[in-house]
């Protein structure tokens, strides 16, 4: 009996070893970068370290798409490693009255730069904004799952908004045997 449980433990081990998947990690410790509000400075930083440019996660406290963001999206290893391979990442509070200052050095409250700079008025928004300071992506709304957003990073990090709407991309993306809505 205790050989047969030793094989049974021995075999379990191994397919956990085989199949192994990281466990969720702290969105705010390992995906978002902390920041002084001064996005100016930020491109800076982001074009030193070699990045793509910033993401922003705008977001407001009582929203459930960006809970869902943050909780099931945020927090997969995968996801922390890609982007933050390639990007800085900030959240943004769409009814904040913290101060901020804008890619051009404007000082404005996050409220207002939500609004004003990035027409936010449903979370969650992500956006992508180059070296220079150039919005060059904008994506509205929770992503379908972690798959959905490791396309939109490589979307942005391939170029591919350059040539393609991100659905025509997406599309472009499924295999073969699947359908294309």
């Amino acid at each position: 009996m205790k050989k047969i449980l030793a094989a049974c433990l021995t075999a379990v081990m191994y397919i956990s070893n085989v199949y192994a998947v990281e466990a969720p990690r702290d969105a705010d410790k390992y995906f978002f970068n902390e920041t002084w509000g001064d996005f100016r400075e930020e491109l800076n930083n982001a074009s030193k370290q070699g990045k793509q440019g910033i993401l922003l996660f705008f977001e407001s406290k009582d929203c459930p798409f960006c809970r869902y963001m943050e909780t099931r999206i945020f927090t997969q290893p995968e996801v922390q490693a890609y982007f933050q391979k390639h990007f800085l990442i900030y959240t943004i509070d769409i009814e904040g009255d913290v101060e901020v200052k804008d890619f051009k050095g404007k000082a404005m409250s996050q409220k207002a730069f939500a609004t004003q700079e990035y027409r936010v008025r449903a979370t969650p928004v992500i956006a992508f904004v180059d070296v220079n300071g150039k919005k060059i992506f904008q994506h509205v709304g929770k992503t379908t799952g972690v798959e959905e957003f490791m396309q939109i990073g490589d979307y942005v990090v391939s170029g591919a908004y350059k040539q393609m709407p991100f659905i025509r991309y997406k599309q472009s993306k499924l295999s073969p045997g699947k359908e294309k809505n």
